[in-house]
């Protein structure tokens, strides 16, 4: 599992097996938010499973599913309220990483008036490009 930092205490990685929440424990995270549809892909068939395993590990799970590229309100408010009041460190994924990273973007640009250019260098650092996202970025 790599990981990446997005900010101190928030990080993003690609797909998580059920297994491999062990390791998230085990590398010190306390939270785990899971921005993944179920079903979306063989590899992701239930949310249930990660959500006992994180459980039972002693992680705080948050699922905010999304399909890439559409984040409504409700999606950004909900990952601003994780970031807001998860224990850290915690560790967000998707398939790749970078619906994690957008949504982490939106969050902080919409509810902690962050510059845009502090977060497009965050998100390059972490191998995410907030291009496609700037025209919504610069307006929220």
């Amino acid at each position: 599992m790599q990981t990446k930092s997005l900010e101190p205490g928030v990080e993003i990685t690609s797909a998580l097996t059920v297994d491999e929440l062990k390791e998230v424990k085990a590398r010190g995270f306390q939270a785990v938010v899971c921005n993944r549809i179920v079903g979306e892909s063989e590899d992701f068939p239930d949310e249930a499973s990660y959500r006992e395993k994180a459980e039972q590990l002693g992680l705080t799970w948050v699922h905010i599913p999304v399909k890439p590229g559409e984040y409504s309100e409700a999606d950004i408010r909900a990952f601003a309220e994780a970031l807001q009041q998860l224990p850290r460190p915690l560790l967000a994924f998707c398939r790749s990483g970078k619906r994690a990273t957008h949504l982490w973007a939106y969050a902080k640009r919409q509810h902690e008036q962050c510059e845009l250019a502090e977060l497009f260098a965050a998100a390059h650092t972490a191998g995410v490009d907030l291009e496609e996202h700037r025209h919504a970025l610069e307006n929220t």
